[in-house]
């Protein structure tokens, strides 16, 4: 189905994708609503409350005519609760979704996969167009506090992986294929795989870390109990490091060895290299 007249609603929009497909969709000139539970939005974009636990401010969203919704899962896995706002989004005129989902979530599966096949059907009923996000590691994971600090006080990074290697993707170019599936005059319908251009095992990442930064950083490579520990020990809720470690497992048994052209597809240019992004972030790891 081709795009309508009306706004682009942005579920998590000021999250780690939402945030950066909120800029290209103004510099492109194409309205669009930034939904969070604050209803506050940065740069002067219009923004509305929204909370996948509180039903009462889904309806609201609507005030303004919704043509494409980005959905961005609820915290918990509660896949019934995102059909039923496709639903609703449906209803009021929404005529195209596109999920944010992970290369990991195989349709059908698990936390997003059930909205993947629920979109594709109602896609092949002819009722929506529709996309889903499927990319794999974030290279902005190293901003966040678990792996920040160590590498900032120990000059070592955890990982589970063994030498399994990951294609790390920035968060930049994910949202680069989220615009060009938000705004291209025919829905694309189909599933894109988005993934940086070099497998990296944590230990090609150390070494990279080690050039850019000046200083030896070292990977350490952890048990999956191990590592359970010691995303607990940093202060990670226990199912969510439980989580973690498990798909670290299984990387190290080959989960993410794959290739995808889908950003140079879509955007027209080769996904970020990971030590463009470490040169782009350096000052965040350094040492006081």
């Amino acid at each position: 189905m081709s795009s309508q007249t009306g706004s682009i609603l942005l579920l998590g929009g000021t999250g780690k994708v939402g945030s950066r497909i909120a800029p290209l969709l103004h510099a492109a000139g194409v309205p669009f609503l930034v939904a969070s539970r604050s209803g506050s939005a940065p740069n002067g974009y219009k923004g509305v409350k929204f909370d996948w636990k509180d039903e009462s401010t889904w309806e609201p969203v609507f005030s303004t005519p919704i043509s494409t919704v980005y959905l961005v899962a609820p915290p918990a896995d509660d896949q019934d609760t995102m059909k039923k706002f496709v639903d609703l989004a449906l209803s009021k005129g929404a005529q195209r979704f596109v999920l944010l989902s992970a290369s990991a979530v195989e349709e059908g599966g698990p936390i997003m996969g059930k909205v993947h096949t629920y979109l594709r059907e109602l896609g092949e009923a002819g009722k929506i167009g529709w996309a889903v996000l499927r990319p794999t590691w974030f290279q902005e994971n190293f901003l966040q506090e678990h792996h920040l600090s160590a590498l900032k006080k120990e000059n070592r990074i955890y990982s589970s992986t063994g030498s399994g290697k990951i294609p790390w993707v920035s968060a930049q170019d994910i949202a680069g294929v989220a615009f060009y599936a938000l705004t291209t005059p025919q829905a694309p319908n189909t599933d894109y795989l988005i993934l940086g251009p070099e497998l990296l095992t944590y230990a090609d990442l150390a070494e990279i870390f080690t050039s850019v930064l000046g200083r030896k950083i070292t990977h350490v490579d952890l048990t999956e109990p191990e590592l359970v520990d010691r995303w607990a020990s940093v202060g990670l809720p226990p199912q969510y490091g439980a989580a973690l470690a498990a798909m670290d497992t299984a990387v190290r048994h080959g989960s993410e060895e794959r290739s995808s052209d889908a950003v140079l597809r879509t955007t027209g240019r080769e996904p970020r290299r990971f030590r463009d992004f470490v040169e782009e972030n350096k000052a965040t790891w350094a040492q006081s």
